[in-house]
């Protein structure tokens, strides 16, 4: 799988509309065949930085990337952003979440 994990640092005036401006991308994107998640989180010690975790199987990357709503997402990411977010995107060997090794709950 590719599994990507990207920070947007967003400018103060947009923390709270944040979600609404990508929601119409986050939907499409949890639509898309090959899409195993896409979710948003909010850093508990910067409210203005927003953590997005998102995984895809293989060969579904490359549709998303250029898919209509990537590119519309893309033009209307800017207005509300400090600086270009900081992005990890890896390759792998995994098909979904595993379970803590060391932690159990029973």
């Amino acid at each position: 799988m590719i599994f990507i994990v990207v920070k947007f640092n967003v400018k103060p005036e947009w923390s709270e509309k944040w979600l609404d401006l990508t929601r119409e991308f986050t939907e499409a994107t949890r639509q898309e065949p090959g899409n195993l998640w896409f979710d948003w989180s909010r850093s508990v010690e910067n409210p203005n930085e927003y953590v997005l975790v998102e995984a895809f199987q293989d060969d579904a990357a490359e549709v998303h990337v250029n898919s209509e709503h990537f590119s519309e997402a893309m033009q209307a990411m800017p207005q509300a952003l400090v600086e270009t977010p900081r992005i990890i995107s890896e390759k792998l060997d995994a098909d979904g979440w595993g379970l803590m090794g060391e932690l159990s709950v029973k």
